[in-house]
């Protein structure tokens, strides 16, 4: 049986999710697909990225992956095939590959040459699927593209260290359901660069001074539950994707608010660790 994920910024109003699974039925025997996101913001392939890198190492080895995310072919947007971990990844050249490998090799990388064979405004449709068949039947990548050495590196969204080593200048990558805010600044370069120091994390004018492990953590449950601090506490602490990630206890962004709204902080906002 073939395995498929979808991760795309095409929604849950429009009819492109269940057209592009209607094709991946038609093109592909004895198939399982499953739903990564379609809430990716438009065109957002730093969301995207984020998402499908902590997402694909779920799923068995062999299975295919199609993002359909900024996927217009244009002379700067090529699509590509990458095979990485032994997983296969269909998209556009837009920067998503790099942040999925995250510095790593791949196995091999595609460029796709079969478009002149296909009329298409839809590419995920009429083109990805058409890879995902030809993977799914065990197909050589050098068949329907040519294998390239290179490709779009986002550099931009790495987090700077200063010349004293002794700052992080970081940003927000992903606002999660629950309106925690995480940002580019991991568990690895934190210690890399804290050395077990000191710290304070600025985002906006709120400032932590404290990383915990876990959101419970934050929380003193020796204090009576009436007489404790524990809706509304603020908390920084490393996810389980390993970045810094700053939350509010069992927030609701559509009741009380959320990390975001509270602190203010969106998309590419600064967040800032400086070591004492």
């Amino acid at each position: 049986m073939s395995i498929v994920t979808l991760t795309t910024d095409f929604g849950t109003k429009d009819y492109f999710v269940s057209a592009t699974k209607a094709a991946l039925f038609s093109e592909l025997n004895n198939i399982n697909i499953f739903d990564i996101s379609h809430e990716i913001s438009p065109y957002n392939v730093t969301e995207a990225a984020y998402i499908l890198k902590n997402a694909y190492k779920s799923f068995p080895k062999g299975t295919i992956h199609l993002i359909g995310v900024d996927s217009e072919l244009t002379p700067e947007n090529k699509h590509l095939v990458m095979m990485f971990d032994g997983h296969y990844f269909i998209g556009a050249d837009n920067g998503i590959f790099s942040l999925i490998i995250n510095n790593k090799k791949a196995d091999i990388i595609v460029s796709i040459n079969i478009h002149k064979n296909i009329v298409t405004s839809f590419p995920i449709l009429d083109v990805f699927v058409k890879i995902a068949g030809h993977i799914s039947r065990k197909g050589e990548l050098e068949v329907i593209g040519k294998k390239i050495n290179s490709i779009l590196e986002l550099t931009n969204v790495n987090p700077v260290i200063n010349n004293l080593k002794n700052k992080i200048l970081g940003s927000v990558i992903y606002i999660d359901n629950y309106g925690n805010v995480i940002t580019n600044i991991t568990e690895t370069i934190f210690k890399d660069i804290g050395k077990s120091r000191s710290f304070v994390i600025n985002a906006r004018t709120i400032k932590f001074e404290k990383i915990f492990n876990n959101y419970s953590e934050a929380i003193d449950f020796n204090i009576d539950k009436a007489k404790r601090e524990e809706d509304g506490k603020k908390i920084a602490l490393f996810n389980t994707a390993g970045h810094l990630e700053l939350a509010i206890y069992k927030s609701n962004p559509s009741t009380v608010g959320s990390a975001s709204s509270l602190f203010g902080l969106n998309y590419r906002d600064a967040v800032t660790i400086i070591f004492n």
